[in-house]
């Protein structure tokens, strides 16, 4: 079985979406569940975890909608507001009636502040994702970001967090660090996972000494892949950037490779209900 344990959708007359525009032409549009699922098909992608979008609840709506249609969704990580604690707590309590909803994230990477889930008001509101027993997708995308996991790790032993896209690791470029050490800290606290996700451009020797550190500092056991659809759009597509990821993990037994497309995902997200293996491809 393959959980996808990353990727979206949005709908631009739902949400407003302040991230997109004119400026990335090749994301400014809108993206279905009815495009995705070929490439899930092609690739023998069994079941999702769709990830919010904005900063919104009409996004996290669409999500849910989503899901309805389409069962091999399997979990949703929606929206609410981490720096308002108390709308918050009622929101989240709302979304809960719905087991699919197993996590919260908000658009770190957009706010300017790179200190801000440090403040106060939105370390109350991880509070309240630590009570109600639900994970945190944290979006890192500056060293300054990756820094901060071991303070939230502090702070909030019981949250179990998962840093997406590795934290952009430094592919292509010159140097490693500070990405290489700082991963290496953030993996210390064993309820921090990381997705397999954005590393592009996707070809393998590219990716690999970064999905090799990776695999290092959290082992299988604490990665999952994701497809970061339609993000991956922008790097050759699905089809290629999951072509690129698999050539990197072939190394590996095929009970690693199973922890990292699967069984990770299952875990961390208490995945408890997801389609029987081959019935995205067997329906569509």
């Amino acid at each position: 079985m393959i959980i996808d344990a990353h990727q979206h959708v949005w709908d631009l007359v739902r949400s407003p979406y302040a991230w997109l525009g004119p400026q990335v032409p090749q994301w400014n549009r809108t993206f279905t569940f009815e495009e995705l699922r070929p490439h899930l098909v092609r690739n023998g992608v069994d079941a999702t975890v769709l990830v919010q979008s904005d900063d919104h609840d009409g996004d996290t709506d669409l999500m849910l909608e989503v899901a309805d249609r389409h069962p091999e969704v399997a979990a949703i990580v929606a929206y609410v507001p981490l720096d308002r604690p108390d709308v918050a707590a009622d929101r989240l309590a709302q979304l809960r009636k719905d087991p699919r909803v197993v996590g919260i994230r908000n658009l770190i990477h957009d706010i300017p502040d790179p200190d801000w889930i440090l403040r106060p008001d939105v370390d109350e509101g991880l509070g309240v994702l630590e009570r109600a027993g639900v994970t945190f997708d944290y979006v890192a995308v500056l060293p300054r970001h990756l820094e901060h996991v071991p303070t939230l790790s502090e702070r909030h032993p019981g949250l179990r967090i998962v840093i997406d896209h590795l934290a952009k690791p430094p592919i292509g470029e010159a140097g490693r660090e500070p990405w290489w050490s700082l991963i290496e800290t953030a993996a210390e606290n064993p309820l921090v996972h990381a997705k397999l996700s954005g590393v592009y451009p996707g070809d393998r020797e590219s990716i690999q000494p970064f999905v090799d550190r990776a695999l290092d500092v959290f082992g299988p056991g604490r990665l999952m892949y994701g497809g970061d659809w339609p993000i991956s759009t922008a790097a050759g597509g699905y089809d290629q950037v999951f072509e690129g990821l698999t050539a990197a993990l072939s190394g590996l037994s095929d009970d690693d490779r199973e922890q990292i497309y699967s069984a990770t995902a299952r875990r961390f997200y208490r995945i408890t209900t997801v389609p029987s293996a081959g019935a995205v491809r067997t329906t569509s």
